[in-house]
């Protein structure tokens, strides 16, 4: 795992962590939530162009669009291990966009994106 997504992954814990005070704002938490989203998402990301790297795939797929790599992801990593990246990142994708009618992310969806894309990314470095 690289610096940048130990940082990334740090920076999530410190966005989900209870500030302690009694009154926080549904629009805080929630904006809190939505960040955390995009740490991870650029977490993950970073960790499947690493594996990309690692496994020499062409600069049109490691600098071309997300959905591209995860389809060349299933040739550098174990299909259940590229299933599982492609689904939690389609979740962080969703959870990321504002809509004016829909609610945020959760904190708890939050921190289970958190655990399964903790997950991947020490999948994804060996």
């Amino acid at each position: 795992m690289n610096q940048t997504i130990r940082q990334l992954l740090d920076t999530t814990d410190l966005l989900l962590t209870d500030t302690g005070e009694p009154a926080t704002s549904t629009a805080a938490t929630a904006s809190r939530c939505r960040g955390a989203a995009f740490a991870l998402r650029v977490a993950l990301e970073s960790a499947v162009a690493d594996r990309l790297t690692a496994h020499r795939a062409p600069r049109a797929i490691r600098e071309g669009t997300q959905r591209a790599a995860f389809l060349w992801l299933r040739g550098c990593a174990e299909a259940g291990v590229a299933r599982r990246a492609k689904a939690v990142w389609s979740q962080l994708c969703l959870g990321c966009h504002y809509h004016q009618y829909e609610i945020g992310p959760t904190e708890d969806q939050v921190r289970a994106w958190h655990t399964e894309v903790a997950a991947l990314v020490a999948l994804l470095a060996l």
